[in-house]
């Protein structure tokens, strides 16, 4: 295993901070979905917990797919391949 340079490690950290951030959201969201209808139409105290429990299973799922098809690397070797001259017309 190899040393990873400076930019690869930020490239980790902004997309690990990119799960969390959006998998709080979709949770928050499912959560408020499920528990907001149960609110407005007066139903039993479990629905709640049904809620958040959906809102941490959201969460998770959320978190894994973003990091799952994260693909580290550096930009050069993600960037499409261009005109040698670095684009420069004549």
């Amino acid at each position: 295993m190899g040393t990873r340079s400076g930019a690869e490690r930020d490239a980790i950290t902004v997309e690990i901070a990119f799960a969390v951030l959006t998998g709080a959201f979709a949770g928050a969201l499912v959560f408020g979905l499920v528990a907001g209808t149960a609110w407005y139409l007066e139903l039993p105290g479990a629905v709640p917990r049904i809620g958040a429990v959906a809102g941490c299973l959201a969460f998770i799922a959320r978190v894994v797919q973003v990091l799952w098809h994260f693909t580290p690397g550096t930009p050069a070797e993600t960037a499409p391949p261009g005109p040698a001259d670095g684009g420069a017309r004549t």
